[in-house]
This record gives C-alpha cells, sequence and structure tokens, in this order.
C-alpha cells in the first residue's frame, strides 16, 4: 500500500498538470484506487486478469480512450503525454507509471456527461455505474469500506 498522502499529492499535481483537476476528481480517484488495489498493493490484476496499474485500468479500456476520446483532443493528449513523461500511450506503462495511470483513470471519468458527486456515497455509486460497470464483481458497499480503511 502507498502512502496516502504521497498518493494523494501526485494526483493532484497530474490532475492540475492536464487541466483535470477537480476536489470531487482528486477524491474520486483516491477511491477508485481503494478499491481496485487496495491503495496500490497491487499493480497486475490477480488471477491472471489483463488490468494494469493501481486503478487496475485494462488495455482494452486504455485503447479505447486514446481512440476514441483522445485522438480528438490533441491538446489534451499533448498534455497527457507530458505530465507522464511518455512519447506515446500504451497501455503497458499503466503498470509503472503512476502519472499516466492517473491521467488515463481521469480520462475515463472525463468522458462521462454525468458531473462528479461531491461526497463518499457519490463516489462509491459513480465508481460503480461508471468504472467498474453494473456488470463488474465491486459493490458500491466495498468501495465505501475501503475508502474509510485506506483514504481517510
Amino acid at each position: 500500500m502507498m502512502d496516502k498522502r504521497q498518493l494523494r499529492n501526485l494526483i493532484r499535481r497530474v490532475l492540475i498538470g492536464i487541466g483535470g483537476y477537480s476536489e470531487e476528481a482528486e477524491n474520486l480517484l483516491m477511491g477508485t484506487a481503494a478499491q481496485e488495489s487496495a491503495l496500490g498493493e497491487y499493480i497486475r490484476q490477480l488471477g491472471n486478469g489483463p488490468a494494469l496499474g493501481i486503478f487496475q485500468m485494462e488495455p482494452e479500456t486504455f485503447d479505447d480512450i486514446v481512440r476514441n476520446y483522445l485522438s480528438y483532443r490533441p491538446d489534451l493528449c499533448r498534455k497527457v503525454l507530458i505530465v507522464s513523461g511518455v512519447i506515446n500511450l500504451k497501455s503497458e506503462y499503466l503498470e509503472y507509471n503512476l502519472a499516466l495511470a492517473i491521467s488515463m483513470t481521469r480520462m475515463h471519468y472525463a468522458r462521462v456527461r454525468e458531473k462528479i458527486p461531491s461526497d463518499l456515497t457519490g463516489w462509491a455509486g459513480y465508481w460503480k455505474r461508471f468504472y467498474n460497470t453494473p456488470q463488474g464483481k465491486g459493490t458500491e458497499e466495498e468501495f465505501v469500506y475501503n475508502y474509510k480503511q485506506y483514504v481517510l
């Protein structure tokens, strides 16, 4: 598990760097990391699944964000590249590039038209609907529990 203060600070700096900062986004990403990887304990999905990084993003999701979101926003794409210190966007970088993982998770949520909620219950529901999806194994209750355990 990562130090929560250091991770929060990094998330804030990256979000500011890509122009996607809000207190709600920062907290949503902290909760997503708590839920998906126990705040960085896991950088590869357990059981040989495809998900990578502290936010457990699947390569297919990563590629979809690049192809259908960032490719239409070259200025934003450039910011992601600069903040992440990479010259091209490859999903395998998620495993070890925290700035890229933060950026791409924020891009995932940026595609959602619904505003990010301002409280823990709201973040849990938002994560479940838009990140884990209704078909995913995670629950809002787990998100709340993990947020309280790892973030607070």
